[in-house]
């Protein structure tokens, strides 16, 4: 697999009514990497993203998408190498059945129908959806729809995979879904880009995290730095794990690091 590495330099947008959504992001996201994205509703974080297959084009510096500027090239192209899963799937989803939908961008990509066939059969049982193939999606329940959304996505095997808002709606099965398919992907040397309030998920399942705040990005390290970080926390009122609080308020364990699952406090206790 070629690598996709993702280069914002001094990033800025300013949408045509005037408002600035994003200010001199400087960041360097390698092949590989799995990330979430985080902070309050207007700080930045999804227009941030967009940029990162083209659905946005930078106001002021660039954003490098490999060796393509995104400036320079369409939608189309990059879509190539980033997949975008959008957090409401009715603003992806079109097709008159869930096999077209999973059929559309393999169609786009010029595959032979015979290998079309086999990536939809093959993403239908990855993701439960087999019985579901000839139904029009807007049959099928809001989670179940988010999960096509996703799979249409992750059938083109794109190299990086943004999910935004992932677990937004979905039930106990569906998040579970999502953080197996986390995992796939990230064993296949995927990067994963997850843009999400769920601070469970992104201690659990990213191993860096990207803070947004009032259009700017203020911190970029991992979670366990992250969730000890009183200042930052309180900056964007992010609520972090609470066996991540408690572990920060009793000083568990041997760093100043906080501490992401039950599994790794009961190791501390020992």
């Amino acid at each position: 697999m070629s690598e996709t590495r993702i280069v914002c330099n001094d990033l800025g947008h300013v949408y045509p009514n005037g408002v600035e959504a994003v200010r001199n992001v400087n960041v360097s996201i390698s092949q590989g990497e799995v990330i979430s994205v985080v902070g309050q509703n207007g700080s930045g974080k999804t227009t941030l993203v967009k940029h990162f297959n083209g659905l946005l084009k930078p106001t002021s510096g660039n954003v490098m998408v490999g060796d393509l500027d995104t400036l320079e090239n369409s939608v189309g192209l990059l879509a190539r190498s980033v997949g975008y899963v959008f957090q409401n799937p009715n603003h992806q989803i079109f097709a008159a059945s869930v096999r077209e939908e999973l059929s559309f961008g393999l169609k786009n990509i010029e595959l032979e129908d015979n290998e079309i066939e086999k990536k939809v059969n093959e993403v239908a049982e990855d993701f439960s959806l087999t019985q579901y193939l000839d139904l029009n999606p807007y049959r099928l329940g809001f989670s179940l729809r988010k999960t096509v959304g996703m799979a249409s996505i992750i059938a083109m095997e794109p190299n990086v995979i943004i999910l935004d808002e992932p677990t937004t709606g979905q039930d106990f099965l569906g998040v579970k879904a999502i953080r197996d398919s986390i995992h796939k992907l990230s064993e296949q040397g995927k990067t994963v880009i997850v843009v999400s309030h769920d601070m469970p998920l992104v201690a659990e399942e990213t191993n860096r995290v990207l803070v947004m705040c009032d259009t700017e990005l203020i911190f970029d390290d991992s979670p366990e730095k992250l969730f000890a970080n009183k200042e930052v926390l309180s900056k964007t009122n992010l609520l972090p794990p609470q066996i991540s609080s408690f572990s920060t308020e009793v000083k568990l364990g041997n760093t100043k690091d906080a501490i992401l699952s039950v599994e790794d406090a009961l190791g501390a206790l020992k």
